[in-house]
């Protein structure tokens, strides 16, 4: 490994805008997207098919809604207890080495309504129940179980079941485009026809080595924390220390070492960036632990709130939202000069098309708001 420059913030956000996709519209299949972001994030079901769009050039919602029925994507709990949408390799891939943060963070919310339960147990009712292949609901499931742990209620029994202890798989309708539909749940293993793997128990950690290389392709360059953030997990120094002779270095205007792959794409810090729109939760602004490559302070908890954003010059610049008749509004966040406002209102017409099967252009930015 060799330490170079400094890398100033327009520098890292120039180079996340590449590896997210974001700097030019990529030419590249579905799936191809999906495994390159290391997944998005899903909570909102149709947030995806916003992120895909501004990414892929010539996007077609549909592939991604085949993708799902076809179970080469997945919707699952995984990186930081929260539902991505994964390649379906991944999810088998990955789902074990993210266990036990998924049972911590479970429990740090319900530790006290789970006192006494042995997880393992726990676990084994669950499986037990969904051996026969029937989808259910988290409340089913938890209902399934509860004779045997009436204490904790269904909530706190079915979140640990669902999220943490029995790698799951939300099925469609869920998940598709234009699709509105409650949480099915079947066995990962069920609906994609083997187990996940297991964790690996030398010590040696090679999904964690892989989880490394994968994040840096697409987030990179970036510190061991925002490896953390972007994941959820803590204990991946020594997969870092393993990988660490492969990788190059560098330090962010904090002083804060930065980890790369050498022939990643660092573009210049004075390379046009495009208007784009990004859904809620992207990981693109919530895959760091400083998102200060992307987004102002005052502006941080936009993110983490659910707002959907606008990047002028690719820094967060605007919230947006869309009408049932797929119109779009956009509230900047400060004032446009001419030309940006001209830009944001040209791809606000795009999505607005996009959202309405050609239906709506309609535009309408308003006043600076937050």
């Amino acid at each position: 490994m060799r330490t170079s420059t400094v890398l100033g913030t327009r520098a890292l956000n120039r180079a996340t805008l590449a590896r997210q996709l974001l700097l030019d519209r990529a030419d590249l299949p579905v799936l191809d997207a999906v495994s390159h972001l290391g997944g998005l994030q899903a909570q909102e079901p149709q947030e995806p098919f916003v992120g895909l769009w501004s990414r892929l050039s010539a996007f077609d919602p549909s592939a991604l809604s085949d993708l799902v029925t076809g179970r080469q994507v997945v919707r699952t709990h995984l990186m930081r207890r929260t539902v991505h949408l994964v390649a379906a390799d991944d999810a088998l891939a990955w789902r074990g080495r993210h266990t036990a943060m998924l049972r911590q963070r479970v429990l740090g919310t319900y530790r006290r309504e789970l006192t006494g339960v042995d997880l393992d147990e726990l676990a084994a009712a669950g499986r037990a129940v969904m051996a026969d292949g029937e989808p259910r609901t988290m409340t089913e499931l938890a209902r399934a179980v509860g004779e045997r742990w009436p204490d904790p209620g269904p909530r706190a029994l079915g979140e640990m079941l669902i999220a943490a202890l029995v790698p799951m798989a939300q099925l469609p309708p869920r998940g598709l485009w234009r699709t509105r539909a409650g949480v099915r749940n079947v066995t990962l293993s069920s609906w994609l026809g083997r187990e996940a793997d297991p964790p690996n128990g030398d010590g040696s950690d090679p999904v964690g080595q892989a989880l490394v290389r994968r994040y840096l392709t697409a987030f990179g360059p970036a510190a061991s924390a925002d490896l953390r953030a972007w994941c959820g997990l803590a204990g991946l120094p020594a997969a870092v220390a393993a990988v660490r002779g492969e990788l190059v270095a560098f330090r962010d205007e904090r002083g804060r070492e930065l980890l790369d792959l050498p022939d990643a794409p660092r573009p210049d810090p004075d390379t046009p960036a495009p208007v784009r729109f990004l859904p809620a939760f992207d990981n693109a602004i919530l895959g760091y632990q400083d998102r200060g490559r992307i987004v102002d302070d005052a502006h941080r908890g936009l993110s983490v709130a659910g707002e959907r954003v606008v990047l002028v010059d690719g820094r967060v610049a605007a919230t947006w939202t869309a009408g049932k008749d797929g119109g779009v509004t956009v509230t900047p966040l400060h004032g446009f000069s001419r030309a940006d406002r001209t830009a944001v209102a040209d791809e606000a017409q795009a999505l607005a098309a996009f959202l309405s099967d050609g239906d709506s252009h309609g535009v309408r930015i308003t006043e600076a708001g937050l």
